[in-house]
């Protein structure tokens, strides 16, 4: 084995936005020649970070994740991480990073099939050159002239739904839960014969000549001989004390069930109706939160921020007011779980008050003199430019096996990011711009009561509503997820988005497609923000802007389409492309029916999916009839094209 000085050199390198969504905590990432699992909080240094310790400000989404995780989480941090690492490969940023560990622990030398693990030292470990670590790996010396060959790790991995994850048991496996006759901790070889059907890989062990499959493991009947789950979590280096009572499965290493990260998002807006002194106090209040009195603001306005940010308020009382009076709103907004994890109310909030916030660097609204433009005044009710926007994302935990549950988030075990009760959880930040649109409350109203009351009648003459169809396929979908795990008093209409949400989204998605046609903005550089509210409070408005971190999201080429001409250009396409799908009519006469769960109706790749990454709800909730007659006119939100 190598020494342990070689470990702690670079393996490789992931965007901050990966570290949130496909390589948090917890997660097995995949290198070059092996995998690794990034470990968890208690090892993520930012005390060697110096003067560079970086912490992200934003007191609603911190708020959010309090109401979860508690009151010790203090900060929102970015990953670990130090300018430098390409001009000075073995400099101070290259011990700045993420810690990863190998896992699964046990590789396979892809010349002699040796199985082993890591411990067992008879692999070797070579990461020496700086600039390029995507080239370490772990070798065997073995066949002729004893060369160093190429070792990969073991592909099956165990987990749980309780988030436990561990290494496949292959010595239990193939002994079938005996101990090798002969010695006591025996080589293995694993011989992988590929297969286009499910795996083909066999377990040997080369002292009794015990042999196994790893297809007796796959499946219903293979997963009751798998071996009671140890509640370990190997990116804590911690095993539960009781163990753990959930059924474990194996996996592939790389799986897309394997790992799902739970996050919240909130954009950087001020309160509602804030002056400038209001929103600058919200922007540093990281930093403001401390100041003890009134009496410490003239020593505090010789320090960043206070001496240059707030030079436009020399009256130390009235700088203390907005501190004391944004320290109440917060408190008054501890009180109630609910609305401190509701980030979308505020939002909502400020892009549909008459009066627009103050500009700023995070936040500057427009909204065009001549307001709505008139071949568009039946469709929307306000247009809103987003010129400066900034977003930012935390990470409160993890799921396996079953990705989070939107509308239940409780109903999936989160695994733990900490071995204790974290001070932080990791964030990032991205900036861009965007576009908000307000359909008129009359119009959906109106829309929402015509569509309750629609029916038809379907090849055995049984009346059906179609609202009520998918209402139903909600059920049943929650209830075919979770079918072996149900807890007690699930309730399979919770979270049921409602009738108006179809309509927003599907008008949202179709305006995503036209604008990635029309502006060259790819559809995943965009995002989506829908404000459907609720029975006792209805909004209407979506939000499409872009969150991606780097230069694209803020050209302005996306505000540029909400100016009149424009907007009428791509509202018209837009709604004359839902009208027709190359899929039709399979496309327009789709609707979820029992037995079938899926969550759409009138929607497909071609006429209004798009990346997974754009959507806020999976593609799912979508349904072409809701906005554009295709069929029953009563439907159809707009019975027009513009």
């Amino acid at each position: 084995m190598a020494d342990s000085a070689a470990y702690r050199r670079r393996v490789g390198a992931v965007r901050p936005s990966h570290l949130m969504f496909t390589s948090g905590v917890g997660s097995i990432v995949d290198l070059p020649n092996f995998s690794v699992l990034v470990r968890g909080l208690d090892e993520w240094r930012h005390d060697n970070l110096g003067d560079a310790t970086q912490i992200i400000a934003e007191p609603r989404l911190l708020a959010a994740v309090q109401a979860i995780l508690g009151k010790t989480i203090g900060d929102l941090r970015p990953a670990p991480w130090l300018p430098g690492i390409d001009t000075n490969p073995n400099g101070d940023a290259s011990r700045v990073g993420v810690p990863v560990l190998p896992f699964p622990s046990w590789m396979r030398c892809t010349t002699c099939n040796l199985l082993a693990p890591i411990d067992t030292q008879a692999f070797g470990f070579q990461n020496d050159k700086a600039r390029k670590p995507h080239e370490a790996q772990f070798f065997h010396e073995c066949g002729r002239g004893n060369r160093k060959r190429r070792v990969v790790g073991a592909r099956f991995v165990l987990a749980c739904a309780a988030g436990h994850l561990d290494d496949f048991p292959y010595l239990e496996f193939v002994h079938r839960g005996e101990e090798c006759s002969k010695v006591a901790k025996p080589n293995l070889l694993m011989e992988d014969y590929g297969g286009n059907i499910g795996a083909n890989v066999r377990i040997v062990c080369q002292r009794c000549d015990a042999d196994r499959n790893i297809r007796e493991a796959m499946g219903r009947r293979g997963r009751d001989q798998l071996p009671r789950c140890r509640g370990r979590h190997p990116h804590l280096g911690t095993f539960a004390e009781q163990g753990c009572d959930k059924q474990p499965h194996i996996l592939v290493v790389g799986a897309s069930n394997q790992w799902f990260a739970q996050t919240l998002s909130a954009l950087a807006v001020p309160e509602s109706g804030a002056n400038e002194l209001d929103a600058r106090i919200e922007k540093f209040w990281g930093n403001l939160q401390h100041v003890p009195g009134p009496e410490s603001l003239p020593f505090m306005r010789t320090m960043a921020p206070l001496s240059y940010e707030f030079e436009k308020w020399p009256d130390n009382g009235e700088l203390w007011a907005a501190i004391e009076r944004h320290r109440a709103g917060l408190d008054g907004a501890g009180t109630d779980p609910e609305s401190r994890t509701d980030l979308l109310t505020p939002e909502w909030q400020v892009f549909s008050g008459p009066t627009l916030p103050e500009p700023s660097d995070d936040f500057t609204l427009y909204r065009h003199p001549d307001g709505v433009p008139a071949p568009l005044k039946d469709y929307y009710a306000d247009v809103v430019q987003a010129e400066r926007l900034r977003e930012v994302r935390a990470m409160i935990g993890f799921t396996r096996l079953d990705a989070p549950d939107f509308e239940d988030p409780d109903l999936v075990i989160r695994a733990p990011l900490a071995r204790s009760k974290p001070t932080w959880v990791p964030a990032s930040e991205v900036r861009g711009e965007g576009i908000f649109l307000r359909v008129p409350e009359e119009l959906l109203a109106a829309w929402e009561k015509r569509v309750r009351a629609s029916s038809f009648t379907d090849e055995r003459r049984e009346t059906h509503s179609v609202p009520e169809e998918h209402r139903e396929a909600y059920g049943r979908f929650r209830e075919h997820r979770y079918s072996d795990r149900l807890p007690a008093g699930f309730d399979r209409y919770r979270g049921w988005p409602g009738l108006r949400y179809y309509a927003l989204h599907t008008l949202s998605h179709l305006l995503i497609r036209t604008i990635a046609l029309e502006c060259g903005y790819s559809s995943a550089s965009l995002s989506e923000r829908i404000y459907a509210g609720t029975e006792d409070d209805p909004r209407s408005g979506l939000l499409i802007y872009t969150a991606v971190p780097d230069a694209e999201g803020t050209l302005g080429g996306l505000v540029s389409l909400a100016e009149p001409d424009e907007l009428v250009r791509l509202t018209r396409r837009a709604l004359s492309d839902a009208r027709r799908c190359s899929s039709d009519p399979l496309c327009a006469e789709r609707l979820p029916r029992r037995p079938e769960d899926f969550l759409h109706g009138a929607a497909c790749h071609v006429c209004l999916f798009v990346s997974e990454t754009t959507c806020e709800r999976g593609n799912r909730y979508l349904d072409r009839r809701f906005v554009v007659p295709i069929g029953d006119p009563d439907l159809a939100l707009y019975s027009e094209i513009p």
